[in-house]
């Protein structure tokens, strides 16, 4: 799933976000847009699990601000 967090204050590098995301899915990644006003996650992950990982490394998220976006998986390699 992807994820785009609306930033309202400091957030956490993404490297560590990425980090802290490891034992939840080992292929996540995360990052900043363009504008650095969204970060960004790929994650085999619910929008609940993602909030506990950013919770845990010291940012607390509001659900409202986690914006969960449709699939774009067209399931050709049968994933």
């Amino acid at each position: 799933m992807e994820f785009h967090i609306a930033l309202t204050e400091a957030a956490p590098d993404p490297a560590v976000v990425q980090d802290a995301l490891f034992n939840v899915d080992p292929t996540a990644v995360a990052d900043l847009d363009m504008s650095g006003l969204v970060m960004r996650v790929s994650a085999s992950a619910t929008a609940a699990d993602l909030i506990e990982v950013l919770r845990q490394v010291g940012w607390t998220v509001a659900p409202k601000q986690v914006v969960q976006l449709p699939s774009i998986c067209c399931g050709g390699c049968g994933g």
